[in-house]
């Protein structure tokens, strides 16, 4: 997995996801590529409000879209959790490694007690 450096780039795609809305089209773009309208139907959200939505997506590097004539069609980046993976992965294994610290102490402690 690929680490970002740029904080900036982690940024938004953290606040890309912050929205119900948002996770919904995603969801959607996991079956497959769709329309403005096609993504716009299910949330009952006017197309401009989709469309503004769609763009925060796409500058936080979720979706990918095509204009072919008048219609334009959002297709989900297969890659784009892999960064926000490994940051989380990054974090829960400096956690994990915390808690064996402890964990590794309290029983030395214990051991102490015993004697």
């Amino acid at each position: 997995m690929r680490a970002i450096t740029d904080p900036a780039r982690l940024d938004r795609m953290f606040f890309a996801l912050a929205d119900a809305s948002r996770r919904g089209m995603l969801d959607r773009l996991s079956r497959g590529p769709a329309s403005v309208s096609e993504l716009a139907e299910p949330l009952g959200l006017a197309l401009p409000s989709v469309v503004k939505h769609l763009a925060v997506l796409e500058r936080g590097g979720f979706v990918a879209s095509e204009k072919t004539g008048r219609v334009r069609t959002y297709a989900i980046e297969p890659k784009a959790l892999d960064a926000m993976e490994a940051w989380v992965t990054r974090r829960k294994t400096q956690l994990n490694a915390q808690f064996d610290r402890l964990d590794a102490y309290l029983a030395a402690q214990k051991d102490k007690e015993k004697r």
